[in-house]
């Protein structure tokens, strides 16, 4: 996968950062157990400071979506296999919002509460 930030985004990078390894997850990408670059090589890469890697990291590890391996000497690799499952159930939810709306006329407003309310029940979970 091929990491890209846009500078000139309003968003924060370790957010763009964050939501790409996300992505890359969602789409399975990455395997489970696979290794992330280090925060030095990936800081190098997209030409950014390494806290800003560290950030997106810890965000990430705080999600569940990554983890300290320590057989591999505490490298941070991919935990795909549950947030895959978790990620595919959003993405089908979606998709039912979306047929609904359509077939119900639904307004932006009354599909961004839906929306809201779905994301409210993945939540508790």
């Amino acid at each position: 996968m091929i990491l890209e930030i846009d500078f000139n985004s309003d968003e924060a990078i370790y957010v763009q950062l964050r939501n790409q390894i996300i992505m890359g997850i969602a789409c399975a990408e990455f395997a489970d157990g696979e290794s992330l670059p280090s925060v030095r090589q990936l800081a190098q890469v997209l030409g950014v400071n390494m806290h800003t890697v560290n950030k997106a990291y810890a965000i990430l590890k705080e999600e569940g979506y990554l983890k300290l391996d320590r057989r591999k000497g505490a490298v941070i690799s991919v935990e795909t296999l549950e947030k895959q499952q978790e990620l595919a159930s959003i993405q089908d939810n979606l998709r039912m919002l979306v047929a609904e709306a359509v077939c119900k006329g639904v307004t932006e407003d009354e599909m961004n509460r839906l929306i809201h309310d779905m994301y409210q029940k993945l939540d508790r979970k």
